[in-house]
């Protein structure tokens, strides 16, 4: 056994002396031939033979590859479609350094807090430069900006800067591509490596790539870009906005397509989509594939390939029969009767189908991947779009199916919210992103998300004036809060105080005996002195006597710290109501705290003749404003009347002592949507007016009425529609003129007004 043993182990040693010597020869020779061709690579008078051997070990050692590896070449140099498409998305950023120079920046980063702390929110627009073309789209832009509440002249006191260059149109093939502006840019004297500065600019890049390099550096700018993508989009500095035509209008636009909330949601269409369809370069894989789902039924996806200028030179076997099938459909009548409307991605990831979906309240269904949605930062579109994916185009059609009805009418309710808050016109789409700056700028009082994403949207929720939602009359119900239970009354006295039997004094008394009154503003605007204590009437609650600031008519709706309550009744020195009149107005009011609750109401109307509006005092069965010589309204319009109309229409009011109670009723209408509510019908008010008070002169005087006409028409050139909506609705008390007993009515002097 020990013999076998010995045998055993020898064999087993012999075997491995063998095998190492094998391998020991073979590690010898390839590194002798790999050292060898190292010698030799340098020399040019190498010998043939050498190389042979050379090769010869190389192709004995080393196993066979059927492609050659490829060479290792700087990201920034690629431009293999192939390579990019196996990138990861960090390479891609990488790769879109030159894009943004400034690609780290962030708020904190790249912007100085300094100057907006000093002067609070003020944007500078610099001074158009002579010879230098800008389009009418971006005109728009800058002048949307102009007549905004930010903008200041002096650049001493900006917070924010934006070129008078135009910056919109980056397409070098494109007639609007402004020219030599790296150098333009640099050499204005404020542009600082462009901290503190916003960049507009609806398109990038050019034929064939579509890049987003808007073609200078833009350094440490703030870019309000559309069809930005995810990878170059830098979360809380940049601003992504929607794509918009030339045609879309400055200020107003037009209202949302969705007139009567139908159940069920459903229209003819489930699914549209009509436009063009590329055969070849970037964005054409989408859309080409759009034929696999169209059904020709409630699915109807139209594609053309005759576009361009050589479009026959590429057309494929599809092109004819798309082509006809693309003329049979008119694109208005699908869009206004579809539930879906398809919003796949172009040459760019934006489209200018996104904008027509919101606006005809048909869902946005999205398939542009990468794409950063317009906003993002503030709304959240899964309220109102469907987020699809490129990748899973064949699923759309059973996806949007299985949302149920109760989900498709909110979708769209979203759509018309959004649409008319933010995207309508081309001055919408400019305030909501500096409003968005400003959030990010002052923390502290930024807007949430509830603000933005609810009625009325952030442009007309003013967080300086509160930080609390239940501060502002549009959320009692979100937040399960009851109007308030008491109201403050503000008296407008333009008149001496010279007898105890003056109008302004017996309303001062009625007023005083509410149950709701907590407190009683006189606001003294009369040039006169203000009179002695003892010349008020003893009453149960407070009386403040305030001086009117510069005695104009616009100080009427100034932000008063002495008015304690949310509720405010505004009183006209010469207004006539009893108690029991005031109490019903109130009641009437807490349900309905956003709107103007009040008793004189007038009307307007559109003059085809003249061609402009017109108002009227007649009494009609409709209305569209209540005056504010006798209304109750929320604490909150007079912060907004202050801060958020432009000083040019408050002058105006001032300068013409008239049209005040017009304008707060463009206010409220404008915010809330909604007409204001009259109650019980009061003929005494109108016949007062014509009494014999200073007052009164105003009223009796032709020259008023035409001012007020004259108001109209500016204010709704302002706001760039009508936003006044006529009413037919009065409120009455309870068995109101009915023939019953007096005992059994709780207003009952209100039936003997």
């Amino acid at each position: 056994m020990q013999a076998k043993k010995r045998y055993f182990t020898l064999l087993s040693a012999g075997t491995c002396v063998v095998l190492l010597a094998y391998f020991g020869l073979g590690g010898v020779r390839f590194r002798a031939s790999r050292n060898q061709s190292r010698r030799q690579a340098p020399s040019s008078s190498s010998s043939s033979s050498s190389g042979r051997y050379g090769s010869q070990q190389q192709q004995r050692y080393w196993p066979r590859f059927p492609d050659a590896l490829r060479p290792l070449v700087p990201w920034d140099q690629l431009e293999s479609e192939d390579y990019n498409a196996q990138a990861s998305p960090r390479q891609k950023r990488d790769a879109n350094a030159s894009v943004y120079k400034g690609k780290k920046c962030r708020m904190d980063s790249c912007f100085d807090f300094a100057r907006c702390q000093r002067n609070g929110f003020k944007v500078y627009v610099y001074p158009q430069q002579k010879g230098e073309k800008i389009a009418e789209s971006y005109q728009n832009i800058l002048a949307a900006v102009e007549g905004s509440r930010f903008y200041t002249s002096d650049p001493s006191q900006a917070c924010l800067f934006i070129l008078s260059l135009d910056t919109l149109d980056r397409d070098q093939l494109s007639p609007q591509y402004v020219h030599n502006l790296r150098s333009k840019v640099q050499g204005l004297h404020l542009w600082n490596n462009g901290r503190n500065h916003l960049v507009f600019n609806l398109y990038s890049g050019t034929w064939p790539d579509y890049t987003e390099d808007v073609g200078f550096d833009i350094g440490h700018a703030m870019l309000a870009k559309a069809s930005i993508s995810t990878e170059n989009f830098r979360p809380n500095f940049d601003v992504s906005i929607p794509l918009f035509s030339k045609d879309h209008p400055r200020t107003g636009g037009e209202k949302g397509f969705l007139r009567f909330n139908t159940i069920p949601p459903l229209r003819k269409y489930m699914l549209v989509f009509k436009g063009k369809r590329y055969l070849t370069g970037i964005g054409s894989d989408t859309r080409n594939a759009l034929y696999h789902v169209h059904n020709g039924e409630d699915v109807v996806l139209l594609t053309t390939c005759k576009h361009g200028k050589d479009w026959q030179k590429h057309k494929d076997s599809r092109c004819d029969r798309d082509n006809a099938e693309y003329e049979k459909y008119d694109y208005r009548e699908m869009l206004h009767n579809a539930t879906f409307c398809l919003v796949p991605r172009g040459r760019r990831l934006g489209s200018f189908r996104f904008l027509e979906a919101l606006q005809a309240a048909c869902v946005p269904v999205m398939l542009s991947n990468g794409w950063e949605l317009p906003f993002s930062e503030v709304i959240d579109w899964n309220q109102a779009a469907v987020i699809g994916d490129e990748r899973l185009l064949l699923q759309i059609p059973s996806t949007i199916r299985s949302i149920h009805q109760d989900k498709i009418l909110a979708l769209r309710q979203q759509t018309q919210f959004l649409w008319e808050a933010y995207f309508s016109s081309v001055e919408k789409i400019v305030l909501t992103t500096l409003e968005i700056i400003q959030d990010r700028i002052f923390k502290h009082i930024s807007r949430n998300s509830l603000i933005w994403n609810k009625h009325p949207g952030g442009l007309f929720v003013l967080p300086q004036y509160s930080s609390y939602l239940g501060d502002f009359p549009y959320y009692y119900a979100n937040l399960g809060v009851k109007p308030p239970s008491k109201f403050t009354a503000v008296i407008h006295a333009v008149t001496p105080l010279v007898s105890q039997s003056q109008p302004v004094l017996k309303l001062l008394v009625a007023v005083a005996k509410s149950q709701y009154c907590a407190q009683i503003i006189v606001l003294w605007n009369c040039d006169k002195p203000l009179p002695a204590k003892h010349r008020w009437p003893a009453t149960a609650v407070p009386v403040i006597v305030i001086e009117g600031e510069s005695k104009v008519m616009s100080s009427r709706f100034l932000p008063y710290e002495n008015i304690v309550t949310d509720a405010v009744l505004s009183l006209d020195e010469d207004t006539v109501l009893s108690t029991t009149e005031v109490d019903f107005a109130f009641t009437v009011w807490q349900s309905f705290p956003e709107r103007i609750v009040g008793y004189p109401a007038r009307s307007h109307f559109w003059d085809n003749t003249k061609e402009r509006w017109g108002y009227t005092s007649k009494w009609t069965n409709d209305y569209s404003m209540v005056l504010t010589g006798a209304a109750i309204y929320h604490k909150y319009y007079h912060y907004l009347y202050t801060h958020y109309l432009p000083a040019s229409l408050k002058n105006m009011v001032d300068q013409l002592a008239n049209c005040e109670d017009i304008l707060m009723n463009f206010l409220v209408s404008a915010v809330t949507k909604l007409p204001p509510i009259k109650v019980t019908q009061k003929k005494q008010y109108k016949e007062t007016m014509m009494g014999q008070t200073s007052r009164a002169s105003r009223w009796a005087d032709p020259d008023h009425f035409a001012q007020r006409q004259s108001c109209m028409n500016t204010f709704a050139s302002w706001f760039g529609y009508m936003p006044l909506i006529h009413s037919q609705m009065r409120l009455d008390p309870v068995l109101f003129k009915d023939q019953v007993s007096i005992l059994r009515k709780k207003y009952r002097d209100i039936e003997r007004l």
